[in-house]
């Protein structure tokens, strides 16, 4: 009966120079790599520190098959010897028989990797974990089915079986089988979201992997993995933030455990690991969630504190503004006594040119205070804060949480200069139909407006109007212009900077959309912007 534990040697979540150390991944050679950070599950919460990969990968579309159509399976470079096929048949659902040969036992990529897992990924890069691939010595056979229509196959080695995101270790990619492979064949640079090796653990102790599992070992499999899942949860912190949750997976492996080596009871004892593995896998996602919270309300408590703090400092500059301005009136009303007519239009005319480069001077620190948070310029309709398509979900207009941090520190700023106007402006580039980017340039800038009014800036100070693909500042020809173009605008204007609210000088207002309001449409669609 296995009682050891494996221990964790590290995980990706705890510190970023942990994702710069890992080691390069043979699989991913001769591909286009860029670090982000951090990842977004459904709910935009960030979970992970990740590498976002392109592969060039088939993605099939299955959609008009009356039948069904072979696609062929290749090994990457860490497993050049793997192969496989498989028959894929659309029928509402789509159904896949899979067949693989030339596996090794998965951990011999590393003691933490305990399995392989099937993911479907679509060309947008969701993947989705379609089930455990259970070799039987270097061969494996499975039928899954999905929802999806269009898709490319990969199979990763894994920790456990109910993983949510796929590791880096790819093994095995699909491939066009000539003239067996038929449907809607798009060849497309896939991306998706790989955990860097080294994210999961590393097993030692007299029951650990540090040979590869052999079918024939007296524990099975699934018992290692809930085992694996059940520490991996524990070194997040399940115990602090999801103690009911990890309670729970602790139970059931306890009850695998104890079923362990009594062959009637295979069945049941498997079962319980199974569902330990299940529940490790939401008190490790759950943890991880409630730990962004966490650190949220910490950054929201800084940001309050820093309100708080430019509030005081602007009420000491203002007594001492005070101060030396009885000063300077006393000293102005003796020289008045004896001074003439001239003498008090030459101070008048001192007094107003001295509000004027305060009113600049003013603007001139706005501009910077602002610029350090986002690219900020000064134009005649005021100072205008620029935000790209990078600070929102793909045709989405969900703020991301980097999004959300420049725009609190923004809010922070706007309150620190009372009676300041925001003209929220969305545009977007010109793909797509005209109704179509014009409900998502408004539904953009109002994303921007209602965080803004949530972090205490004055809602009657903000107004949003979303212009569709209108007054581009870059060709659209290019990648690079359309990235331009795709843009929140921030103008900020008022009488303490000197600058007069207006609208865009060669942009009208769009019709059916009334300043400050939300487009018809909701949601997404399709393209992407």
């Amino acid at each position: 009966m296995i009682t050891e534990r494996l221990l964790l040697i590290t995980m990706l979540c705890v510190a970023s120079g942990a994702v710069r150390g890992q080691e390069a991944n043979p699989a991913a050679q001769q591909q286009q790599q860029q670090p982000i950070m951090p990842t977004q599950t459904g709910n935009n919460v960030p979970l992970y520190r990740i590498e976002v990969v392109g592969r060039d990968i088939p993605a099939i579309n299955y959609w008009h098959r009356s039948g069904s159509t072979r696609i062929g399976f290749a090994g990457t470079s860490l497993l050049p010897q793997g192969k496989g096929a498989a028959n894929v048949t659309s029928k509402g659902q789509t159904f896949i028989n899979a067949k693989f040969e030339g596996l090794v036992p998965a951990n011999s990529f590393g003691v933490e990797y305990l399995t392989y897992v099937l993911w479907a990924i679509t060309p947008q890069g969701r993947p989705v974990n379609l089930g455990e691939v259970m070799p039987s010595g270097s061969k494996a056979e499975m039928n899954v089915t999905t929802n999806l229509q269009q898709f490319a196959l990969i199979v990763t080695a894994e920790p456990y079986f109910a993983v949510t995101t796929p590791s880096d270790l790819v093994v095995l990619q699909n491939t066009v089988t000539k003239n067996k492979t038929t449907g809607i064949i798009d060849a497309v640079n896939v991306h998706f979201n790989l955990l860097p090796r080294g994210a999961y653990v590393q097993t030692a102790g007299q029951n650990a992997v540090l040979n590869p599992v052999k079918p024939s070992d007296k524990s099975p499999l699934q018992l290692y993995e809930a085992i694996n899942a059940v520490q991996i949860a524990e070194a997040m912190g399940a115990d602090k933030y999801t103690p009911d949750i990890l309670a729970k997976a602790k139970q059931e492996l306890q009850n695998a455990q104890a079923l362990d080596g009594k062959k009637s009871q295979r069945k049941v004892m498997i079962t319980y690991a199974r569902g330990a593995v299940q529940d490790a896998e939401d008190a490790r996602v759950s943890t991880l969630r409630k730990m962004q919270e966490e650190k949220q309300r910490q950054q929201q408590a800084a940001v309050q504190q820093a309100q708080m703090d430019a509030q005081q400092a602007q009420t000491v500059a203002q007594q001492q503004a005070l101060q030396r301005a009885q000063a300077d009136a006393q000293a102005a009303q003796a020289e008045a006594a004896a001074a003439n007519a001239r003498a008090a239009q030459v101070a008048a005319e001192h007094s107003a040119q001295q509000a004027t480069n305060q009113t600049e001077e003013m603007r001139e620190r706005l501009r910077q205070q602002l610029n350090n948070v986002l690219q900020t310029q000064e134009t005649a309709r005021g100072l205008i804060v620029n935000m790209s398509d990078v600070l929102f979900a793909t045709a989405q207009f969900n703020l991301k949480p980097e999004a959300r941090e420049k725009l609190a520190k923004v809010s922070g700023i706007l309150l620190s200069y009372p009676g300041l106007a925001v003209q929220v402006e969305g545009y977007t580039d010109n793909v797509g139909g005209d109704q179509y980017n014009l409900t998502l340039s408004q539904q953009r800038g109002d994303a921007v407006r209602g965080y803004l009014i949530s972090q205490g800036v004055g809602a009657a100070n903000i107004t949003s109007t979303g212009y569709g693909k209108n007054d581009p500042i870059a060709d659209n020809a290019t990648a690079a212009g359309r990235a331009q173009n795709r843009r929140v605008n921030l103008v900020v204007s008022g009488n303490a900077i000197g600058v007069r609210q207006s609208q865009p000088a060669a942009t009208a207002q769009p019709q059916g959309v009334p300043p400050g309001g939300m487009a018809p449409a909701q949601g997404t669609s399709n393209p992407p912007q």
